[in-house]
């Protein structure tokens, strides 16, 4: 995938290196390498998921459902 990414993500870890290390290793993951691209993969799948969200409501709220009667 992104590989510059990625490495960058890891040397940026220090201290949490041996955290997210273990946590990879517990999720089945054989590389903290593999991990981080499944982060990367879900974050973005995150966020094209609430674009298209946001897109479904923006359409239905404007176009409001309009009263029966006329007093209000």
């Amino acid at each position: 995938m992104e590989n510059s990414e990625v490495l960058k993500i890891i040397e940026n870890l220090k201290g949490r290196r041996p955290y997210e290390e273990k946590r990879a290793a517990k999720l089945g993951f054989t590389s903290l390498h593999e991990y981080i691209e499944d982060k990367i993969k879900k974050k973005q799948l995150a966020i094209q998921n609430f674009e298209e969200t946001k897109r479904e409501t923006s359409k239905v709220d404007s176009h409001p459902e309009k009263k029966s009667c006329s007093c209000c």
